[in-house]
């Protein structure tokens, strides 16, 4: 490991919510579509990253949920993620890492196992000297999750975390494009003031969900090309600053994103989801895969309270949009 720059280093990732196009980020599909969209956007909730020397020059310690400390080699290293950014960067111990998340890492939909990969590569990267991109962080991130790791899902999560703001992402066999949408500060205040997020109190896999939906890309082609043009749709819906047709959009790719695959649903989801609708939502959409984590509404500000009232039983997380993606927040040096 070469000397790094900074004693201690720490990053701030924020997580993403998605409104339209979820799943055509799969390679599985856009490789043979030609074209996959969806359109995010980073919230005020986020992983904090600090990496610092370790004492002992020859040792790793990790704290997360739980801490492995002095860890002698980096293939001993738990955490996946963790183990092999530390080999992608080649650094051969003397350092500890630890993370400090605002919303449950794995299982919520909201990518937040992506933002903290992209937050600590930032933070690894920084503490040996070096700049990145968030091109090169999306990239790097990406190559760790899908390639190395093997862990099924798209490209939206990595690529938001690095970028940040609310964004339609094309994807193609040949490149990603993140275009940043352009609004003002006034719509921007009115559309976050018409989104209201509660949480189901569910935790799941994305994995196991994403596995069968992968399987089952082919079966659904048709569907997944329905949905790119719907993200396609969301994008000019909000530089129209339409929010009527945001929330048709939404309720329309929710209703095709449930005939994919098993798990993505199921009663209690739907009671949910139809309990926000007459309560006032003009639409909505579960977060992430599927099968629990956080429910987003579009409700109008006049029925925002009798939507809460109508799902008092779930918890709202009241959020408002991040401008920016991975950022450092603080370096020491020696």
């Amino acid at each position: 490991m070469s000397q790094s720059d900074f004693r201690i280093v720490t990053t701030r990732t924020p997580i993403r919510i998605t409104f339209t196009g979820g799943g055509t980020d799969f390679p599985q599909f856009f490789k043979k579509s030609g074209l996959g969209a969806v359109v995010s956007a980073t919230i005020n909730k986020y992983i904090y990253v600090t990496v610092a020397r370790n004492f002992y020059s020859d040792e790793y310690r990790i704290s997360y949920s739980k801490t492995e400390n002095a860890i002698k080699s980096v293939d001993e290293i738990q955490h996946p993620t963790v183990r092999e950014a530390l080999r992608l960067l080649d650094i051969k111990g003397g350092i500890q890492i630890i993370s400090i998340t605002e919303i449950p890492s794995r299982g919520t939909g909201l990518g937040s196992s992506s933002s903290f990969l992209v937050g600590l590569l930032l933070a690894l990267h920084t503490w040996l000297g070096e700049y990145v991109t968030p091109k090169q962080l999306a990239e790097e991130a990406y190559h760790i999750e899908r390639e190395i790791l093997k862990e099924p899902g798209g490209m939206q999560d990595q690529y938001m975390a690095a970028y940040g703001g609310i964004n339609l992402m094309e994807f193609s066999p040949e490149d990603v494009k993140v275009n940043r949408l352009p609004i003002n500060q006034t719509f921007k205040k009115e559309l976050e003031s018409n989104l209201i997020m509660f949480y189901t109190g569910r935790e799941r896999s994305s994995s196991s969900i994403h596995v069968r939906q992968t399987n089952q890309i082919d079966d659904h082609f048709e569907t997944y090309k329905k949905m790119t043009k719907i993200a396609l749709d969301t994008a000019k819906s909000i530089t129209d600053y339409d929010l009527n047709e945001l929330g048709r959009l939404l309720k329309e790719n929710w209703e095709l994103k449930k005939t994919l695959s098993d798990g993505i649903s199921d009663g209690e989801i739907d009671q949910i989801y139809e309990t926000g609708l007459r309560a006032g939502a003009l639409g909505g959409k579960l977060m992430g895969a599927g099968g629990g984590g956080f429910m987003l509404f579009l409700v109008p500000k006049v029925k925002r309270q009798k939507l809460i009232d109508a799902l008092s039983s779930y918890r709202v997380e009241p959020f408002s949009f991040e401008p920016f993606g991975a950022r450092i927040i603080y370096t020491e040096d020696y």
